[in-house]
């Protein structure tokens, strides 16, 4: 027998019942499921670490920080942002991207909350 499953069937029903019912509808999971995709990529978590270390950053600097060509960094964003992981905001010619607090939250519970202070 595999070490992930009982040798006896013993369901505390009651117990697992009220877990049950505490638990959110699977359709509602999606959007929290998209969120931890966009963050499971290297290069995008290193484009995150990057905005979390410098605050708010045109695609230029960040491409430089990162060693990434701009197009890619555009895309990371992108995903970022269609994530609610980063937001943006137009200042005349450039565009100058941030974290949001969702993206902040969950990059400090994969990284963890000193190491978003260090380096990248």
């Amino acid at each position: 027998m595999s070490d992930e499953r009982c040798d006896l069937l013993c369901l505390d029903l009651p117990h697992a019942e009220e877990v049950r019912a505490r638990l959110p509808a699977a359709p509602s999971l999606t959007s929290a499921a998209e969120r931890a995709k966009a963050l499971a990529d290297p290069s995008r978590l290193r484009v995150a670490l990057a905005l979390a270390a410098g605050g708010e950053m045109c695609v230029c600097d960040l491409a430089w920080v990162c060693g990434f060509a701009q197009n890619l960094v555009s895309h990371h964003l992108r995903v970022l942002r269609n994530a609610d992981l980063a937001a943006s905001r137009r200042d005349g010619k450039l565009v100058m991207y941030h974290l949001t607090a969702t993206g902040r939250a969950l990059l400090t519970a994969l990284i963890g909350a000193e190491d978003l202070t260090g380096t990248i």
